[in-house]
């Protein structure tokens, strides 16, 4: 990991995801937390502020060490205890049946290895446990997917791993067959980046893994 994506990149992170429109939509996502928690690409801590009152405890990764600079200042001043660690979503160390609920937002978009990273979600979420998501991707529309496309290799680079073009909901479905997803573009967002998928997936109550 060079150094943009230690010295740079974390600053252009926390400015231009901290909108208010980005803001709602996380509020939304995390409104149904509960139990014990795990958030992936944890960032800069942007979600801190909008997890619900009744969270007490919150085990947080990011794999860029980057980002902990600024991420720290925010779990400094949280209500929420944060168990902060530098790991990578495609290998947790967590034993299976860990947490209640599974965290990710605009995360999915760059992790290298999204199938392995869902697989460890999916692992370490208790039996009827939750993942909840935002995510950006592939638009619906065909002319829209063209540029994404075509960009995606730009913002590969730019956005270090960033996929413009993951079609998100056949991503997570492949490990979730019980899953709602809501897709959308985000208020006032260009459309090459600003196609959401919003949901909720579900792993089994009978689920042994």
């Amino acid at each position: 990991m060079g150094f943009y994506s230690r010295q740079i990149l974390p600053y252009l992170l926390d400015w231009s995801m901290s909108n208010k429109t980005l803001g709602r939509y996380r509020r939304e996502v995390l409104a149904s937390v509960q139990g014990d928690v795990l958030e992936i690409g944890f960032g800069t801590g942007l979600n801190l502020s909008y997890y619900p009152d009744h969270l007490e405890k919150l085990v947080a990764i990011d794999a860029n060490p980057g980002v902990s600079r600024l991420a720290q200042k925010r779990i400094d001043t949280a209500s929420i205890t944060v168990d902060h660690r530098v790991l990578n979503g495609e290998h947790l160390p967590m034993p299976d049946a860990s947490f209640d609920t599974v965290v990710s937002t605009w995360t999915l978009c760059s992790i290298a290895d999204v199938d392995q990273a869902l697989q460890e979600i999916y692992r370490v979420l208790k039996p009827d446990g939750t993942f909840v998501f935002i995510e950006h991707g592939l638009s619906a529309e065909p002319h829209i997917q063209v540029w994404q496309n075509r960009l995606t290799p730009i913002q590969k680079v730019v956005g270090d791993g960033c996929h413009l073009n993951r079609q998100i909901r056949e991503l997570v479905s492949r490990y979730f067959p019980q899953i709602a997803v809501e897709e959308f573009y985000g208020e006032n967002l260009p459309k090459i980046a600003g196609y959401f998928y919003k949901g909720v997936a579900q792993k089994s109550t009978t689920a042994t893994v």
